[in-house]
């Protein structure tokens, strides 16, 4: 039983890169996951992945299939989308949801259209779903410097993406202009993360090793560290089991990693004691009983 589980890390290469690829990702998105879950922005996520589509296309066009190039380029465009989502929402009376939607929805139709100028469909494909299986050396470098920089930021943050997140109005009164140099930073670091990992699985696939173990842990735990952990484990064991279910059932390796996610985020929305389908009937069940007494 253990040779099913080994196997194909052992035997392949390929296989072996694309599971360090993941577990640095992984280990990296899930706890900005968890901190965006706690500002009510999960979906900011997601439009920050569709926005860094045009830099990755322009970077495209002028070398090829350069990750350098194309790294430079979606870290530039989201950042910008970012700051521009930001900017208007303080000009006007506009949330800054609906902002990102305006501006993400503008930056996948520009990102595909710049594409289709000079890629073919295939091009398209790679940047939109990933190619976790060609993941080469200098590519997981990649991954793995971010990673480290983004753990880095996060131990020396931590503190006040805690306040932030739970209670803004005391930065603001304490220090002004704090709280948007923060948010500044942490919006960076989800875009850098989210640049990393369109290598891997795509610019529309990546948010989901982000969001997916964030909204997962949440249903098992209440204290925020615990939180973390239970992410990061959750990012790490979808990517095993993913590439193991693309290899054996021959499926497309992104899809299956977030796939994998996915059934282990239902499982814990059913079966999760803090905040889970099990926990809402548990609390009915009393109530009917005291109902009853």
């Amino acid at each position: 039983m253990l040779h099913f589980f080994i196997d194909p890390f052992n035997a392949y290469g390929f296989m072996r890169r694309a599971l360090a690829a993941c577990f640095a990702l992984s280990l990296s998105t899930a706890p900005l996951g968890v901190f965006l879950l706690l500002r009510r922005m999960s979906l900011v996520g997601d439009a920050l992945s569709h926005a860094i589509l045009p830099g990755v296309a322009i970077g495209y066009l002028i070398s090829g299939m350069s990750l350098m190039a194309m790294g430079i380029g979606g870290f530039a465009a989201g950042l910008l989308v970012a700051l521009l989502s930001g900017w208007v929402s303080s000009m006007t009376q506009l949330k800054e949801d609906a902002t990102f939607a305006g501006f993400y929805l503008g930056s996948l139709a520009l990102g595909v259209t710049l594409v289709s100028l000079r890629g073919s469909s295939v091009d398209l494909l790679h940047l939109l779903f990933g190619s976790i299986l060609a993941v080469d050396i200098n590519a997981i470098k990649f991954v793995g410097l971010i990673a480290g920089f983004t753990f880095l930021c996060l131990a020396l943050l931590y503190r006040a993406l805690v306040i932030e997140a739970f209670d803004v109005a005391f930065l603001r009164v304490n220090r002004q202009g704090y709280p948007r140099v923060i948010h500044g930073i942490f919006l960076a670091l989800v875009v850098l993360n989210l640049v990393a990992g369109f290598q891997i699985l795509g610019t529309l696939m990546s948010v989901g090793l982000m969001m997916l173990p964030a909204v997962a842990a949440r249903c098992w735990s209440g204290h925020l560290p615990v939180i973390l952990l239970i992410a990061a484990a959750i990012g790490l064991l979808s990517s095993w089991v993913g590439l193991m279910w693309s290899f054996y059932a021959s499926l497309p390796a992104g899809p299956a990693i977030v796939l994998s996610a996915s059934v282990i985020f239902f499982l814990s929305v059913l079966l999760g004691p803090r905040g889970g389908c099990a926990l809402m009937l548990r609390r009915r069940r009393v109530l009917i009983n005291e109902e009853k007494e």
